[in-house]
């Protein structure tokens, strides 16, 4: 039996919290919790490089007690990494197009950062409003990207397809791990506001949701919308989100006092054999 443990959106500079202290109480509570596998999906901090610097640094500390496996959200991507590299970047712990065995199991990991492709807003206006919306209002412009965000979504069902049909092949279970919204049973619809809407579009696709549960995915993970719910399923597929999300004046959205608290909350473990 190998115990999973979920998370999402940490956003340890967001959250001002001191990373390299956090990640020794994280590492002594999933041990003495007897987790052997750790995901996060997403959003650690605002740069890419400070990102992986936790994982190898978390990883270290846990050493060979239990594995660290992540995929970068857009937070993660808004510095030091450029497209080709954020594809192309090779580590054992970073999951983006991968398949992985779980060993000792019938299950396998796989994991893709992901994106979006305006399916989850609701009356949608012409694709090149989106676009423009974009680059005058949301944090993502400034993300390199050298093609549209249809095109960027198109590329990231191709690349879990392939992958769900080696695990099909493998006859293995999948749990798969992804940054952005998958359902648009998600989303809080207020087709009133504009930039409300114009907002959800960036929140993921329903068309990956479509493609995971048509290849009945077991277990879903994704964060990027800071919610406060417990694991959903629809058809064959559950799905979770564990985002810790932000604790700031204006902005709270911690059910705890302290973030070690509110990840303990957040978590989610599933057992797999």
């Amino acid at each position: 039996m190998v115990k999973v443990a979920l998370t999402s959106d940490n956003h340890f500079d967001i959250n001002q919290v001191d990373s390299d202290e956090m990640l020794k109480q994280q590492a002594q509570w999933l041990v003495d919790n007897g987790v052997k596998l750790y995901l996060i999906a997403g959003d650690l901090f605002n740069d890419f490089a400070q990102s992986v610097r936790y994982i190898e640094r978390l990883q270290g500390e846990l050493g060979h007690a239990l594995q660290v496996r992540w995929i970068a959200g857009n937070h993660d991507m808004l510095h030091s990494v450029s497209y080709p590299e954020l594809t192309h970047y090779e580590s054992p712990h970073f999951m983006h197009n991968r398949l992985e065995t779980i060993p000792g199991t019938q299950w396998c990991l796989i994991g893709n950062n992901g994106w979006y492709d305006y399916t989850l807003a609701e009356k949608l206006p012409e694709k090149q409003d989106f676009a423009q919306w974009k680059q005058a209002y949301w944090i993502d412009s400034i993300i390199d990207q050298p093609m549209t965000d249809e095109e960027r979504m198109e590329i990231v069902l191709q690349q879990t397809e392939t992958l769900l049909k080696q695990a099909r092949q493998q006859r293995r279970q999948v749990v798969f791990m992804t940054h952005f919204a998958p359902r648009k049973d998600y989303i809080q619809v207020h087709p009133e506001l504009r930039m409300w809407n114009m907002s959800n579009a960036m929140m993921g696709s329903q068309r990956l949701g479509q493609l995971l549960e048509a290849y009945q995915v077991s277990h879903v993970l994704f964060g990027h919308l800071h919610l406060n719910v417990k694991p959903r399923q629809f058809e064959q597929t559950t799905y979770y989100n564990q985002a810790v999300g932000y604790h700031r004046r204006r902005r709270n959205e911690w059910q705890r006092d302290t973030f070690f608290e509110q990840w303990q909350q957040k978590l989610e473990f599933i057992n797999l054999s």
